[in-house]
């Protein structure tokens, strides 16, 4: 097992990665806990599921939420607190949320508004939650204005990537994690494919664990993460959640790719390292379903939580990839006709 930290400088917090590593689950609980409210999914596998067989010296309830992006609203975080409140669960206790990104948005975020904040620990359960979503303390639910619009920042004590647990996912969720490992191919230099999966979600949780440690609250440079994210967002509401969230992103980061070449901040050759990464390398989707407009795609991206002056987008360039605000309409809309085709 390896373990990463998230070198925040007041609560850094161990991400333990492995196939076997639920067996590090006790040693992440705080030790003032005696209540644990499990937080999980139908469908989860049950080895997972079952925490409590890893937790004999505490008092384990579990909270079943729905499945998908529908289920991710404050109506959920209403019902968990509620079962907190009759389970008696206190300030000193712990919730673990055991699945994927969605699990733990929702969890995450009954951790930082049950008690105005008691301890969380994640379980990741899907490759997505491995390399994002369980990572770095972003927590939130949907409105139907926008997708994570209501949320907090509220960093895990801990957080298990148990790799067994992938052997269970379906083929559309181990798709929607490598739409995130994505982008992670062009935050740095490394050469991710050289790697085997273990050490590549470990290198991962790193770039994102050292992101986060500079910018724990995206004031600036932990926006680079949401490489991909601008159109991403926009097509996952456009589609009613239809597309998944890392398909969403894997076109997304094409698109990024193209405006920045209609910017003039890339060449084609660098568009075409995106396509390679993306659909040669990932085998994901580069191009958003048909039936599609501009003026809507164009009206849901200016509600982007990043749009805090205008169109704002991550882009490559010489440089690297940057945060660029204030992008004219004008290119935006080129590149998106184009890219709809």
């Amino acid at each position: 097992m390896r373990r990463v930290t998230v070198p925040l400088a007041d609560r850094p917090y161990d991400v333990v990665v492995g196939s076997g590593s639920i067996a590090a689950l006790p040693d992440l609980v705080p030790s003032s806990a005696q209540r644990v409210a499990v937080v999980t999914q139908p469908g989860i596998p049950a080895q997972f599921r079952e925490v409590g067989a890893f937790l004999p010296d505490f008092d384990v309830e579990v909270f079943e939420i729905g499945v998908g992006e529908r289920a991710k609203t404050l109506t959920t975080i209403e019902a968990l607190t509620t079962s907190f409140a009759r389970m008696g669960l206190t300030r000193n206790d712990v919730i673990v949320g055991v699945g994927g990104g969605m699990v733990t948005d929702v969890a995450g975020f009954a951790a930082a508004s049950w008690h105005r904040g008691i301890p969380v620990v994640h379980v990741s359960t899907s490759l997505l939650g491995m390399v994002d979503a369980a990572i770095g303390g972003k927590t939130g639910v949907n409105l139907a204005a926008g997708k994570n619009l209501v949320g907090a920042f509220w960093q895990p004590s801990g957080v298990v990537c148990d790799l067994d647990a992938l052997a269970s996912l379906p083929p559309r969720e181990m798709r929607c994690g490598l739409g995130e490992m994505a982008k992670y191919h062009f935050l740095t230099g490394d050469d991710l494919l050289a790697m085997e999966l273990e050490e590549r979600i470990a290198r991962c949780i790193e770039i994102k664990a050292e992101v986060v440690a500079s910018d724990e609250r995206e004031g600036g440079r932990r926006a680079l993460l949401n490489y991909g994210h601008t159109l991403a967002h926009a097509l996952e509401i456009a589609t009613d959640h239809e597309l998944a969230h890392g398909e969403a992103v894997a076109i997304g980061l094409i698109y990024a790719a193209e405006l920045g070449f209609e910017l003039g901040r890339i060449d084609r050759a660098r568009v075409d390292q995106h396509v390679a990464v993306v659909a040669g390398e990932y085998d994901l989707m580069t191009r958003p379903p048909s039936g599609l407009g501009v003026d809507e795609l164009v009206g849901l991206m200016h509600r982007d939580k990043k749009a805090l002056h205008g169109l704002t987008f991550v882009l490559d360039g010489a440089d690297g990839v940057e945060v660029v605000q204030r992008v004219d309409e004008a290119p935006v809309r080129a590149a998106l006709a184009r890219f709809l085709g």
